[in-house]
């Protein structure tokens, strides 16, 4: 029997095994990938603290169009605001809209697929059936209506694109659902007398779990640009909270004249989305090889 404070020489092989797999597993993901995953975690952790060292980026605080200076690193905008602030709240922005997208279509999608998976029959037909409905229309076009009927926020953005969302999620867990059914550790479980509930959400569901991971990391650099392209056009959040696109579209004017005003949002959104793609090919490389 093992004595607290002894390590057994077993548990420490198991536990060396356990880190010997991860290392090999992690060593599998590419230097760009990792990096990737790095610059994502920074920019998260630099835009979720940005209260605690930037200004608020609604006042003004100097004279408007000032390039960048170490007073303000990436300039004001054409009321004197300051753009890093701006950038690191619009950075927060985008990243929280997007997870809000992901996590509510993963919530609905994920549900739908889960129920249509595990009862099979007319139940997974009705389902499937609604789930095509919404994957026939045109996405970009019925994300614009619901967000424009709704009015113009940030808010109503991230419903109209969730409502386009949720049907690949559906699709995803649906398969994986139908393909884990047919497993021998399910078939134990069906026949030992388990009830429905408890054979989705104990036996079903955690098998989904990693290619939704890989899925929902893979789709925040598209939620980033997708976003970012509606504000540009007027459907994010109203003048003059801080969001990326928005502020690009904003400084637009001044691309010849203040060209930092404009490209500060456009390069943080890019940087933001490569990071997102890089690390989102990462995670998937790690699942691949686990």
């Amino acid at each position: 029997m093992p004595v607290r404070g002894v390590v057994s020489p077993g548990s420490a092989g198991a536990s060396m095994n356990a880190t010997q797999r991860y290392g090999a597993r992690m060593r599998g993901v590419g230097v760009l990938e990792r990096v990737g995953i790095v610059v994502l975690l920074l920019l998260l952790a630099i835009s979720l603290a940005a209260p605690l060292f930037v200004t608020d980026p609604v006042i003004s605080v100097g004279p408007a169009f000032q390039p960048p200076s170490l007073q303000h690193l990436l300039g004001t905008d054409d009321v004197g605001q300051d753009i890093f602030a701006r950038v690191m709240y619009g950075m927060r922005t985008s990243w929280l809209s997007a997870v809000a997208v992901i996590a509510s279509a993963i919530v609905v999608g994920g549900l739908i697929g889960l129920v249509a998976g595990a009862r099979g029959g007319w139940v997974d037909s009705l389902l499937m059936r609604l789930t095509d409905t919404f994957l026939a229309l045109p996405g970009p076009v019925l994300a614009i209506a619901v967000a424009a009927a709704l009015g113009a926020s940030l808010r109503n953005t991230v419903i109209g694109i969730a409502v386009v969302w949720w049907p690949w999620y559906a699709r995803l867990v649906r398969g994986e659902i139908r393909s884990l059914a047919a497993r021998p550790h399910v078939d134990a479980a069906r026949l030992s007398g388990v009830s429905r509930g408890r054979l989705m959400f104990r036996h079903l569901l955690p098998g989904a779990i990693p290619p939704v991971i890989v899925t929902a990391s893979l789709d925040i650099q598209i939620l980033v640009l997708t976003l970012a392209g509606l504000s540009f056009i007027g459907l994010g959040a109203p003048a003059p909270s801080p969001e990326l696109g928005a502020m690009a579209a904003r400084g637009a004017d001044s691309l010849f004249t203040s060209p930092w005003i404009p490209l500060a949002p456009g390069c943080a959104v890019f940087i933001l989305a490569v990071a997102a793609n890089l690390a989102g090919d990462g995670i998937r490389d790690l699942f691949d090889r686990g």
